[in-house]
């Protein structure tokens, strides 16, 4: 017997158009417009750069809705069922976790620390596989969103590197209200509670459920979930599309594997310490190897040998209506050869409203054209740190209990 889908879908549908009514839905979504809102004042703090939030925060909300989309299909697709998972201790220990560092608020280390703490204690009683299936398919989700929409609008920041260096990049951090259509079980239902009842095929659930939630008289709900994703790296080896790429490579690669481990847990019980291993470890592995990967890596955004390189382009700007891009390096304005960030504003400030540019586009492409501006309008380039410049941005994430431990002491 094959899956449902024309009986499920219209019952995913309703439960998913629940969420996107809820209130809850759009306090997620004034919290995600509010850090959108911190992340614009620091562009603007930092280059003068101000672009209006509410195009970004519509933009993360239609990506939430597909990312939800995703989420509910696969969720219900597996069988993951939320009963017996422990949320309210999921919670406790993620913002407990928190407080050690801050990216350590993500399910996959609460999630793997409670479902250890289960099987070595025995409490609290939690469906592991179960669990785990919820881990692996919001990562998932979170690896198409990085994939689609994670190298959009990125902030351009100087970073420290590992060697000391300053040098530019890209802070790239997304948030995403995930409205989602998840499953609960119950057992020994009552004739009375009515609700269509939809046979599904023997093979069903790939995830089955521990305990009492595994009995044969289990019936399952679908019900109206709200959700939030984020996401936060920085790119200074590759440019943000190619960044976000190999990121969601990564943290796919991690999710299937993490789901694959769950449905055998779910079938060999036995095995259960492995996705409870895996989670946090494997997450922790994409973690170092992504951040690794960027501060120790070759820079690409570095004051080149001649010319000026271009870290960012601001939209509608002068430089941006003559595709200037990212990583183009600036070699004359108007005949007069510019070697630094001061010597550029110098040539501008000379030049009129129309001045010949001459740059080098991607890594030996010769291009002269003419550039025309109003009166006193920028060029509306970024360029790259020059030597001696100091980081406006430190990724040295310290612990929020140490901080302010360190505040009280003062």
């Amino acid at each position: 017997m094959g899956f449902p889908w024309a009986k499920v879908l219209p019952l995913v549908g309703r439960s998913f158009l629940g969420v996107l009514t809820s209130p809850f839905f759009w306090l997620v979504v004034i919290l995600i417009w509010l850090q959108y809102q911190k992340m614009q004042k620091s562009k603007e703090a930092l280059f003068g750069v101000r672009h209006p939030v509410f195009p970004v925060v519509a933009a993360a909300i239609g990506y939430g809705i597909i990312g939800g989309l995703v989420g509910s299909l696969l969720m219900v697709f597996f069988g993951v069922s939320i009963s017996g998972l422990g949320i309210g201790y999921l919670w406790l220990l993620a913002i407990f976790l928190m407080l050690i560092n801050p990216r350590f608020l993500c399910f996959s280390y609460a999630g793997g620390i409670l479902a250890l703490f289960s099987l070595i204690t025995g409490h609290p009683k939690v469906d592991i596989p179960s669990l785990m299936g919820l881990v692996a398919i919001l990562h998932l989700v979170e690896s198409v969103l990085i994939l689609i929409s994670g190298h959009i609008d990125p902030l351009p920041v100087y970073v420290r590197n590992y060697f000391g260096q300053v040098v530019g990049g890209f802070n790239l951090q997304k948030f995403w209200p995930i409205p989602l259509a998840v499953m609960a079980t119950f057992v020994n239902l009552p004739p009375e509670a009515g609700g269509e009842i939809i046979r599904m095929p023997d093979w069903w659930p790939l995830i089955r459920p521990w305990g009492e939630w595994g009995s044969a008289e289990v019936i399952y709900g679908i019900f109206p979930v709200v959700a939030a994703l984020g996401y936060g790296e920085v790119a200074l080896t590759r440019l943000p599309r190619e960044k976000t790429r190999h990121s969601a490579l990564n943290l796919s690669v991690f999710s299937l594997i993490l789901l694959g481990l769950a449905v055998v847990a779910s079938h060999f019980p036995q095995l259960a310490v492995l996705p409870a291993l895996f989670s946090p470890l494997g997450h922790e592995a994409v973690i170092y190897i992504g951040r690794n990967s960027e501060l120790k890596g070759p820079s690409r955004f570095v004051a080149p040998g001649r010319g000026v390189m271009v870290l960012d382009v601001i939209r509608g700007s002068p430089a941006d209506r003559v595709r200037l891009r990212p990583g183009d390096v600036i070699l004359s304005i108007d005949h007069f050869s510019v070697n630094s960030r001061v010597e550029l504003a110098q040539v501008l400030a000379l030049a009129g409203s129309s001045f010949e540019l001459e740059y080098v586009s991607g890594q030996t492409h010769l291009v002269r054209l003419q550039v025309y501006r109003r009166s006193g309008e920028p060029l509306g380039v970024i360029p790259v740190p020059d030597p001696g410049d100091p980081a406006n941005v430190d990724y040295a994430s310290g612990s929020l209990l140490k901080k302010l431990w360190q505040r009280i002491r003062r």
